[in-house]
This record gives structure tokens, C-alpha cells and sequence, in this order.
């Protein structure tokens, strides 16, 4: 008849699912020679009472004692040090399990439907625990508690600054996320401000043409001043237009593509570019419904995207465009997009320009499909 599989054969094969101490092997070795705890404990050396705690795993089988029970027992002293540091991983493994079970909560904080359907994540696990343990791999944390050190603080102060309530800290953060992910693959040079402000009539210029002709440009010229420009579709919920912040040696660029037009794009580019030139490294989000008048710093970021796009010299003849093809005129005489300044005029001067009107001037962009 066969042996039947002993607690040893079933630890070193490492189908537990709970931690065996390599007190458990001495012990079935003890038995197999027929020799007590007791005279173990003479033979090398240790007392009674510490070779019973060795047995039931509550002190650490240290590589002196692996020693010496290899010349005692005859098992290596290696196989002792592994079983050890197996049974102290298990351990170590099962605490963070039981951690992670006081977290399934945050489970539903976040867009797990979404990931999955956006194939970051697989397949619904079969329990809580296996997507928790993704969730913090895709987030690239220890725990949760990290986790929200990370995100919470930024995500408040943005929260603050817009009247939206519902907003949500796991959307944006998956989000943010994303974009940390796309922008880390992206080579990029070393920051300079000043090659970025110089290349800021280029980037201008780029308003003209089809996003599957400017994207590439637009990210190839950031790059090469140390910005990394990503474009990460809106997670539902986190109603983010765009962001800027510092990832390693590079500055970052996010936009969502929330609202999906010409205008819309362009002006929260610019906006971003002024944040990065100037040299704000500490995150900045951009909530859809902003009310952050007072932000100096917002209102100094507004001000360089309108000026940019359509410079001030200009700006003075915006009230004088009445017609489609006076729009359409005057963007090609200043070399800009014609949706740009439809949407320029839509805020400036609503009575003559409300809201759709002109509309079909403003070219639709899908930069997550070229």
C-alpha cells in the first residue's frame, strides 16, 4: 500500500492554504525515529521547553538550530531553512489576507466593471480577496490605507474647487492611474521650459488639422522638452477634463476628452502647458464645473490658453463676427481652428453666439481611436 501523504509532502509541494510550521516535519521525523522531545532537546542542546515551542511554530527555527538538527537527524540544514522561511512568507501572506478582508469595501469605492471591460483587470474572480490583491497591483500599493494617502489629499482639493457632488475619489484615482501607466512608457527628454515656450507657436498651429494628424505631432514635440502628453478616456464618475502633475523627471499632461470638440481640447491643453511652464509641480485637477475664481493660479492658467489661441491683438474684433463666414475668415486669418473661435465667442459673447449656435464649426475629436 502506498504511504499516505504526510504534512511534510503536502507543505514542500505548497498546496496549503494555511502556514505549517517546520516544527511540524520534527515532529513527524521525531516519531518515525522514535525519539522524544526531550531527548532531541539534549542532543542539540536547547531546552525541553524551546524545542516544544520549535514543534508548534512559536519561535523561529534559526539557521543554528537548522545545523544542528542536520547533525542530530540527518536532514539538511538547508531544507530546515527553507521550510522556515516558507512557513514565515505563508505567515506573512495570511496577515495581509486577513488585512485585506477588513478592505472588501473599498471594492465597491471603485470601477472594477470598468477596468475589466477596458481589459486592465481579467475576469470577475471567484472571491473578494483575488480582486483586491489585482486592484492594489494595478495601483501598483502596498495596501489601501496607501492607497488613499495617495489619492485622497489631491482628489479633496479639487473636489473643493467645483460645484459637481458627485465626483467620486475611485473613479478619478482610476483615472489618474491610467494616465501614470501610459505616461511612464512614453520617452521623453529632460524638462525645458524654455524649449517648450518656444515651441508654443507650433503647437498653435496644430489646431488646424484632424487629430490623427496632430496627436502624434503634438505628443512628439512635448516629449522632446521633457512633457509627457496622454489622453485616457473619461472613467464614469470622475468627470476629470484634465490634469498636470510631476512623475519622476517628467511633467505630465492628462486630458480626458470630456467634451469631445476642437474648442474644448485646445483650451484645456493650453491651460495645462501654463501649469507646466509654470514650474507648478504639485498635482493640479481639473473637475468638469470648476468654480475656482478665486485661484489665482487658475484664473493665470485661463487667461495664457485664450490669449494663446486667439492673442490679444485680435481678441478686440471677436465682438465684430456676426456671420459663420466671418468666423470661418477670420480663425484662417489668425491660423486657428474656426471651432476655437466659436467657442470663444459662445462664452464671451452669449446673446449673439449662444450655446449651439455655430456648433457645426467645431470639428468632433475622438483621440482615443487614431
Amino acid at each position: 500500500m502506498a504511504r499516505a501523504k504526510t504534512t511534510r509532502t503536502l507543505y514542500a509541494a505548497g498546496d496549503l492554504d494555511y502556514a505549517v510550521p517546520p516544527g511540524e516535519t520534527l515532529r513527524e521525523l521525531l516519531e518515525e525515529k522514535g525519539m522524544t522531545q526531550r531527548e532531541l532537546a539534549e542532543r542539540v542542546g536547547l531546552s525541553p521547553k524551546h524545542v516544544n515551542q520549535l514543534i508548534h511554530g512559536l519561535v523561529r527555527l534559526t539557521p543554528e538550530v537548522a545545523e544542528s538538527l542536520e547533525r542530530v537527524v540527518g536532514t539538511p540544514a538547508k531544507l530546515w531553512n527553507r521550510l522556515e522561511a516558507d512557513y514565515q512568507s505563508t505567515m506573512a501572506r495570511l496577515r495581509s489576507v486577513r488585512n485585506l478582508e477588513q478592505h472588501a469595501g473599498w471594492l465597491k469605492e471603485l470601477p472594477v466593471s470598468e477596468l475589466v471591460k477596458r481589459k486592465i483587470l481579467p475576469e470577475e474572480p471567484s472571491d473578494k480577496i483575488s480582486r483586491i490583491d489585482q486592484l492594489l497591483a494595478f495601483f501598483a500599493v502596498a495596501s489601501v490605507d496607501v492607497w488613499r494617502e495617495l489619492y485622497e489629499q489631491p482628489a479633496a482639493y479639487a473636489f473643493r474647487k467645483s460645484k459637481v457632488q458627485d465626483s467620486k475619489l475611485g473613479p478619478l484615482a482610476t483615472w489618474l492611474r491610467l494616465g501614470e501607466i501610459e505616461a511612464q512608457a512614453m520617452l521623453c527628454g529632460s524638462f525645458d521650459a524654455t524649449a517648450l515656450r518656444a515651441s508654443l507657436p507650433e503647437l498653435r498651429a496644430l489646431t488646424v488639422l484632424p487629430a490623427q494628424e496632430f496627436r502624434p505631432r503634438l505628443q512628439k514635440i512635448c516629449s522632446a522638452s521633457g512633457v509627457a502628453v496622454v489622453f485616457i478616456e473619461e472613467v464614469k464618475g470622475a468627470r476629470v477634463s484634465g490634469v498636470t502633475r510631476k512623475i519622476g523627471t517628467k511633467r505630465v499632461i492628462q486630458l480626458s476628452q470630456r467634451y469631445r470638440t476642437d474648442d474644448q481640447l485646445w483650451f484645456s491643453f493650453f491651460h495645462e502647458i501654463h501649469h507646466v511652464l509654470n514650474g507648478d509641480d504639485e498635482m493640479r485637477i481639473e473637475i468638469a464645473g470648476r468654480t475656482d475664481i478665486e485661484d489665482p493660479k487658475e484664473l493665470e492658467a485661463d487667461r495664457f490658453s485664450a490669449d494663446t489661441l486667439i492673442p490679444p491683438q485680435y481678441a478686440s474684433r471677436l465682438a465684430g463676427l456676426t456671420s459663420k463666414a466671418a468666423v470661418r475668415a477670420f480663425a484662417e486669418e489668425i491660423g486657428i481652428a474656426p471651432g476655437i473661435v466659436i467657442g470663444r465667442l459662445q462664452r464671451e459673447h452669449p446673446r449673439r453666439w449662444p450655446y449651439r449656435n455655430g456648433n457645426d464649426l467645431k470639428r468632433k475629436l475622438d483621440l482615443l481611436e487614431t
